[in-house]
């Protein structure tokens, strides 16, 4: 009896050893994973790398470390391996099968990453959402909004979306339709946006600036101005333009309609 007392004393002094001991590797190995992820995150690591490819390795590689730690735990704890790779291999399924959303995100991931429909500091347009793109994980795209939202799209369901890309070109075009009285001289009003335009520094010399009557609408005359400028400048000359084209069409007494309506009355 004694020795039977002793044996399981012994063995539970033996699993309680092994149990500390996978506790003490599982909370040093995740601390480590965490600085090491922070470290890798930091400027200056992996400059050559694509910031898009960056991101989805840094969330690649803690992602699968973990799972590692967490085999290596199982093992200390006394789970054969044999039976552990079998619990994987049915967890996998059975967990596949749970999160196929999941396992389309990751697949999405990686769509994104072969095909780049955009990177990380692009900014883009999806499902009715814009921002531009910070990060590119296993999962998930994060986009921040301009007014500073963040926004985690799944990488799944936008790998299969329509994607408007505004950075992907190092030139857009700036296309403003301006409608004026009928009134209007079509040669003034011409001549007073080319002026304004002219003067705007950011806008390209070397592409074409275009400003022509489009249309005879019922209440004015709608003329379209088309200009070239870097993509980052895009919205700067977007406004200048606005604002400073109405300004010299006050000073040049160059009426901007509104609708009206004239009503006769037959007694």
């Amino acid at each position: 009896m004694d020795q039977i007392i002793s044996n399981l004393s012994n063995k539970s002094v033996d699993l309680v050893l092994k149990i500390l001991g996978a506790l003490l590797v599982l909370v040093i190995g995740f601390k480590i994973v965490s600085i090491l992820e922070k470290k890798l995150k930091k400027p200056g690591i992996f400059n050559k790398l694509d910031p898009t490819v960056k991101t989805f390795l840094i969330s690649f590689a803690t992602i699968s470390i973990k799972v590692i730690i967490i085999i290596v735990v199982l093992s200390i704890v006394g789970v054969p391996m044999a039976s552990l790779v079998t619990l994987v291999g049915s967890c996998a399924v059975a967990i596949g099968l749970a999160l196929q959303g999941g396992l389309s995100n990751i697949a999405g991931s990686l769509m994104i990453l072969i095909f780049k429909p955009f990177k990380v500091g692009d900014y883009i347009s999806t499902n009715g959402m814009d921002g531009t793109v910070k990060a590119i994980t296993m999962f998930y795209t994060t986009i921040t909004t301009i007014d500073n939202r963040v926004i985690q799209l799944p990488n799944g369901s936008l790998s299969n979306s329509n994607i408007i890309n505004y950075s992907a070109n190092p030139k857009r075009r700036i296309d403003i339709d301006l409608s004026v009285s009928y009134k209007s001289d079509i040669d003034k009003v011409k001549k007073t946006v080319m002026d304004v335009v002219n003067r705007q520094k950011l806008i390209l010399d070397d592409e074409e600036k275009f400003v022509r009557l489009r249309l005879h609408s019922e209440s004015a005359l709608t003329f379209t101005l088309r200009v070239w400028v870097n993509t980052p400048d895009y919205w700067t000359v977007y406004f200048d333009l606005m604002e400073q084209i109405k300004k010299e069409f006050d000073k040049n007494h160059i009426e901007i309609p509104y609708n009206q309506l004239d009503v006769h009355m037959i007694k």
